[in-house]
């Protein structure tokens, strides 16, 4: 058993030389990875497309690697879980070409900041067909425009999947001596992961935002603190990721919602309470219009994905289940993060150096020590990371830690340091150096921040008349040419192929052969909150 009050070694010490044991350093390997990455669908002159989902690409609502996420334009592509994040990127790529073969005179958006959007009315909401399942998804999407306009829902990002292996939480729950079961072990463990990713997130946004600037367009008369930078742009001069800010996906409704929780019970209950808490003002836009659902209810949120987080604890779902019965059932299966732009200057929005630099930052997270919370602390990780997102790049801009003022800079070099060992364990098990490579890149761009994405954004926006949406647009062609240029062999397109016919049969399969009325499924739904699910016998 581990000695936990040792004087000479502090538990990310104790936990590094248990994993670092010939026996045990494959256990590292054992951890999935996977991505899903947004990205619209635009014309050669970036205008958004308003066509429906190609056909070529199959169901949207039954592919399991190319779906759409809120709107007909908005696509989205899912990797499966990988061991090894380089395979996931690979598989990633693939989507792309082939996605690129079923286009007809469009692209793909290459920024998380939307290019030039058409009226409310005439942005697509995402259409599943005609089934339950498909209509509930559909119907959800309306609620989303109903209440927080479309605009904002068609913002991109890259969602980064993590977990551990079920037999590494299971080495060092036994060398620790916990007894609690496995399933309650693991998943309050990736709740202590999560307590950390708020205390330290705000230096992903410093290493990787890439959305200093937006179309002047985006923001419809809304009110705002930016500058301008040209007729057709706004910025600010320090901003890493205005996606990430009160610009950006964002909702007042929901501040405070789910406070700082120190159990997965707290989180489970903070999201039931929301889906059951009425909120007069969506009351007022009506749930249902002429006979057809407008939202599925009027409460705060209407399903608990509607919570808009940095990060979640998740868990597969089986067709039909909300998540939070999920995670009452089977537990925490992996996290999955949620605050990264997509990176204009690489062709998948993200490549394989910032890929081993998050499961590095993940697995300190993970494996350092994760103190309960507060409303205290968890006000002062918002602010840090608010701070961040919009004067990052700030000389001397000071941070809060523990209610120290502290300078980004030194705090970053300090959190770097303490990732370091586990870069290093990482490689070890690869045999490799690149997570130690990526790791001497973060300390450069503390040490010059003309080197992070947001910098280097900025800098190309002057080189095209300091206009957003012509950087944009530049960049989003050169990566179609790529991806036009390197099409996939015979084999793999066949595959694809075969994916998109076989889910076209799969979702018309489920239209002919479901029951019941649509408005019996959504009352069942609605009825099924999570005050009914929330965890009866959960064992803490």
């Amino acid at each position: 058993m581990l000695n936990l009050n040792s004087p000479t070694r502090n538990l990310l010490e104790q936990r590094l030389q248990l994993i670092n044991a010939p026996a045990n350093l494959p256990l590292l390997q054992q951890g999935l990875r996977g991505i899903e990455r947004e990205t619209l669908r635009v014309n050669a002159q970036g205008q958004l497309m308003l066509t429906p989902h190609p056909i070529g690409l199959g169901s949207a609502l039954t592919n399991p690697l190319i779906t759409t996420d809120y709107s007909e334009s908005l696509l989205e592509f899912i990797t499966p879980a990988e061991q090894d994040i380089s395979i996931a990127l690979d598989k990633l790529d693939a989507i792309h070409r082939f996605s690129y073969t079923q286009f007809n005179n469009e692209m793909l958006w290459n920024n998380s900041i939307p290019c030039e959007l058409p009226s409310e009315a005439e942005i697509p909401i995402a259409w599943y067909g005609t089934s339950h399942i498909g209509m509930i998804k559909h119907v959800y999407r309306r609620g989303l425009a109903l209440r927080y306009g479309k605009s904002m829902q068609c913002i991109a990002g890259i969602h980064y999947n993590y977990s551990l292996s079920e037999n590494l939480w299971q080495l060092i729950a036994q060398a620790e001596g916990d007894t609690r079961k496995h399933q309650d072990y693991q998943s309050e463990s990736y709740i202590a992961l999560i307590r950390n990713f708020h205390r330290y997130s705000w230096l992903l946004m410093y290493l990787f935002g890439a959305s200093p600037a937006l179309s002047k367009s985006f923001l419809r008369g809304r009110q705002h603190n930016l500058e301008s930078l040209s007729d057709d742009t706004l910025y600010l001069p320090y901003a890493t990721s205005l996606r990430m800010s009160d610009l950006g996906y964002q909702n007042n409704v929901q501040d405070g919602l789910v406070p700082p929780y120190n159990t997965l019970l707290d989180y489970m209950r903070s999201l039931s309470l929301a889906v059951r808490k009425p909120h007069p003002p969506y009351a007022e836009l009506g749930i249902k219009k002429d006979g057809e659902w407008m939202q599925i209810n009027s409460n705060v949120l209407q399903i608990e994905n509607e919570f808009y987080a940095t990060i979640r604890p998740k868990r597969v779902i089986k067709t039909g289940e909300r998540p939070v019965e999920a995670l009452c059932a089977r537990g925490v299966q992996y996290i999955e993060v949620r605050c990264m732009d997509v990176d204009p200057f690489e062709a998948l929005g993200i490549n394989l150096s910032t890929s081993r630099f998050l499961d590095a930052f993940l697995l300190f997270c993970a494996l350092d020590e994760s103190p309960l919370t507060n409303q205290a602390e968890g006000q002062e990780n918002l602010d840090n990371f608010a701070l961040t997102v919009k004067y990052g790049r700030k000389p001397n801009l000071n941070l809060q830690n523990q209610g120290k003022s502290i300078s980004l800079k030194a705090w970053g070099e300090e959190l770097l340091s303490k990732i370091k060992p586990l870069a290093l364990l990482l490689d070890q098990q690869a045999q490799s150096t690149e997570h130690q490579n990526s790791l001497a890149l973060q300390f450069a761009k503390l040490a010059d921040p003309e080197l992070t994405p947001s910098s280097r954004v900025l800098k190309a926006i002057s080189e095209h008349q300091n206009s957003f949406a012509q950087f944009a647009l530049a960049q989003s062609l050169h990566f179609a040419q790529h991806f036009k240029a390197n099409p996939l062999d015979e084999k793999q397109t066949a595959f694809f192929e075969k994916l998109a016919a076989d889910s076209i049969a799969e979702q018309t399969a489920m239209e002919a052969n479901q029951t019941g009325s649509f408005d019996e499924f959504i009352e069942d739904y609605r009825s099924r909150t999570s005050s009914q699910i929330c965890c009866e016998g959960f064992q803490q």
